[in-house]
């Protein structure tokens, strides 16, 4: 062998220790950006059902609910039943949050209306989550099929359907996301007030990623959607949210936000555009107040946000 490609041979060889070394911490480094994306903080819940019912002095018939997805694995959330045959509005909270943000918000609108509430708990999120991981909306919107599938077999006491055949649908970022992507699929949502909605599940988990390591940076993001793609065997889906709305035709929307969502105000207010029938679709992207804040909304600005969807959901939803 010539002396040239002797030393050719010995010097792959001794790269070959680095680069599995780098190839392994790049594969770690990936793994844990995969596991702090998909397992959101958890935190204590804002409020409960027995909080609510002893700060307020009201005996909520709140129950604690669970039912399958569509993928086998365990959904649950919080159920306020509303007048036989009376609309269901579903009410899905942000990536971060849990349903005990938009608590005050579905009592409020279960008080206005008699419609049943339902307050699931996204995958991955809340206390000791039925599913640890979320998928950043590719498995949320199906999540929101097998939800409106558990209210339609709800039964009044007298054994009659509790709730009609109309559903809404409200939702902050992932939520509006997941939201919409249901009624793309679903015409039995006929109302949705999407509040500061992603404009994909891509820049959802890239904000995900720079909030975990710390930095925003292209290409740590393009081979975390590569990793989060790996780690759900092909299943990950970006469909944008314009694309998904170009799906939905006589349902009726409404798209809220404002400054404090920053870049999701711009996203939100884009979407308008999208809709199959724009005449179905209201906007109000200048509020002082967003889904972001619910959890800590007092006084007239938050009873201002609360009056606006609620009075959205009594006019469209019948």
């Amino acid at each position: 062998m010539p002396p040239r490609r002797r030393f050719g041979k010995r010097l792959v060889k001794s790269f070959l220790p680095i680069l599995f070394v780098i190839g392994l911490a790049l594969v770690g480094s990936l793994s844990f950006i995969v596991y702090c994306v998909t397992r959101p903080a958890r935190r204590p819940y804002v409020v409960t059902p027995e909080s609510f019912a002893r700060i307020s002095g009201r005996a909520l018939k709140v129950t604690d609910e669970t039912w399958p997805n569509k993928d086998g694995r365990a959904a649950r959330g919080w159920l306020l039943k509303g007048a036989e045959g009376a609309p269901a509005v579903v009410l899905l909270h942000r990536y971060g949050g849990d349903r005990s943000w938009l608590f005050n918000l579905g009592v409020k609108i279960n008080e206005t209306t008699n419609y049943t509430i339902l307050w699931p708990e996204l995958r991955g999120h809340g206390q000791q989550p039925l599913v640890s991981w979320t998928s950043f909306g590719a498995r949320e919107g199906d999540d929101v099929l097998a939800a409106i599938e558990f209210l339609q077999k709800l039964k009044s006491e007298g054994q009659k359907s509790l709730v009609s055949e109309s559903f809404g649908v409200y939702g902050v970022e992932l939520g509006a996301y997941s939201a919409l992507k249901a009624a793309s699929q679903d015409a039995r949502i006929k109302v949705l007030v999407l509040d500061s909605i992603t404009s994909s599940p891509n820049d959802l988990l890239n904000s995900s990623v720079s909030s975990c390591v710390g930095i925003d940076n292209g290409l740590i993001q393009s081979l975390s959607r590569t990793a989060m793609k790996v780690y759900m065997l092909g299943r990950y889906d970006s469909t944008s949210g314009c694309d998904l709305a170009r799906s939905v035709r006589d349902q009726r929307v409404l798209l809220l936000s404002g400054a404090e969502a920053g870049r999701l105000r711009d996203a939100t207010g884009a979407l308008q555009s999208c809709f199959a029938n724009p005449g179905n679709v209201e906007a109000r992207i200048d509020l002082p107040l967003s889904g972001f804040s619910l959890p800590s909304a007092t006084g007239e600005q938050g009873e201002a946000y609360d009056r606006v969807v609620i009075d959205f959901f009594d006019r469209n939803l019948h």
